[in-house]
């Protein structure tokens, strides 16, 4: 019984999310998050453009939350819009747009060279792309990596420092896949490693111009 339970809040999670997606696509919509609270269901939604999901006067807002709230049978639902500042630095709105522009038929690797460079400007300590499936030119499935800067693969600092996003790109050859990594931040600990290698070069350059000088 709970386990049915739980089964079917994960659908209506996955049900709210798909929704929110189609939406608030034209915003640059990111993700959304739910929150039971006593007085209701707050759904704070992350999109690039916060204009389009209020409307004028907050009425589109109004008029899809109250939407929500009789398809999803939410007992008064809140929606939370946040901005994102910058969407070259949010994974999930650049593998979208990434997809978008594969579909459109222009060249995966001038797309993915283009928002490798877009990250990094924006500030990224790096970024890591990677498209599978049937690329154009190749008969059989394959893939192709991207990538720029220093990004962790694995363990802790890959669960909490990178930005990590799928999208789907669906083209005439079949599915081409999208995978978008983001590092905003350097770990800490390897941010001292550098500074102590920084140091020890440092001063092994003093200890040369010594040497010259006696």
């Amino acid at each position: 019984m709970i386990e049915k339970i739980f089964v079917k809040k994960a659908i209506n999670r996955s049900e709210i999310e798909e929704y929110l997606e189609k939406k608030f696509e034209r915003a640059g919509y990111s993700r959304s998050e739910i929150q039971r609270t006593p007085l209701g269901t707050r759904i704070i939604v992350y999109v690039h453009r916060p204009a389009i999901v209020i409307g004028r006067s907050g009425r589109k807002l109004q008029e899809i939350t109250k939407e929500i709230a009789e398809k999803f049978n939410l007992e008064n639902p809140m929606i939370d819009v946040r901005e994102i500042e910058n969407p070259f630095l949010d994974a999930r709105i650049v593998a979208k747009r990434i997809a978008k522009a594969i579909e459109r038929g222009i060249n995966y690797k001038k797309v993915c060279n283009y928002y490798l460079g877009k990250i990094m400007e924006a500030g990224a300590i790096g970024v890591k792309i990677i498209v599978s499936g049937k690329i154009i030119g190749k008969e059989r499935s394959s893939f192709k990596k991207f990538k720029d800067g220093f990004i962790v693969h694995s363990g802790h600092y890959f669960d909490v420092l990178v930005d990590k996003a799928k999208a789907q790109a669906l083209v005439k050859v079949g599915v081409i896949g999208i995978e978008v990594r983001i590092m905003k931040e350097m770990p800490k600990e390897l941010e001292i490693e550098k500074e102590i290698e920084k140091g020890e070069k440092s001063e092994g350059i003093e200890d040369k111009r010594i040497e010259k000088a006696e």
